[in-house]
């Protein structure tokens, strides 16, 4: 793990003057070289390191990250639960920044290697379905990651929780557990899809984003629109 951690922590810290310094309209493209320059150099690292099954991963991850697009616009033109402040760069609809259909590749591999490290025995640590844990610990990964992320967009001006939701700290918290759902989804998916074709990987990259998109919807029901009453 050490060569992607490395890469990890370049791209923190180039990350963290890259959105610290600049003011609109160029931070959003300054956004953008960030999410450009990772899945270029995310690949390069793993295949660099022997790691084929780390570049499987992203290959993988990337058409669930630009599926990913469809749940936020979904959330920022018609819920009206998530807005994307106009910081630059090109946008979708005027409501989503183009940006987010790769952003969502560092914290699902992230998300998904390690759990894949954690679970997997040292003898069977690339084989083709990791040890069922792994989708669960992918779960609780994406929580925690994701929770960074949630408490870090708002600050960065990169998304932010509007309208009537339950908030903490800023986070809204139906997000949190469709977040953890996404984890599990993304794990079992690349898992029974990895040694199969691209169509069949595609397929599933929109399976995993449609699911996380009713995971969304349901969990927003639940905790800020459904009254828990009954009438008799």
């Amino acid at each position: 793990m050490r060569p992607i951690a490395l890469f990890h922590a370049a791209f923190l810290a180039c990350a963290a003057v890259a959105l610290l310094l600049p003011e609109p309209p160029a931070k959003g493209w300054a956004v953008l070289a960030l999410v450009v320059a990772y899945n270029i150099g995310l690949p390069l690292t793993a295949r660099a390191a022997g790691r084929d099954d780390w570049v499987r991963l992203w290959a993988f991850l990337l058409p669930v990250s630009i599926f990913q697009i469809l749940p936020d616009w979904v959330l920022a033109a018609e819920i009206g639960t998530l807005r994307f402040p106009p910081i630059g760069g090109p946008r979708i609809d005027d409501a989503i920044a183009l940006a987010m259909g790769g952003m969502w590749v560092p914290p699902l591999f992230v998300v998904v290697a390690t759990a894949r490290e954690l679970a997997a025995r040292p003898a069977s640590r690339r084989s083709a379905v990791p040890a069922p844990a792994g989708a669960a610990l992918a779960a609780a990964l994406a929580l925690a990651v994701f929770l960074g992320t949630e408490l870090l967009a708002p600050v960065l001006d990169l998304w932010e929780p509007v309208g009537d939701t339950t908030q903490v700290a800023g986070v809204a918290l139906y997000v949190l557990p469709a977040e953890a759902a996404l984890g599990w989804a993304a794990a079992t998916a690349f898992a029974l899809t990895r040694a199969k074709g691209r169509a069949a990987q595609i397929a599933a990259a929109l399976a995993v984003s449609t699911f996380y998109t009713g995971a969304l919807v349901l969990c927003h029901f639940l905790l800020d629109v459904a009254g828990w009453s009954i009438a008799v």
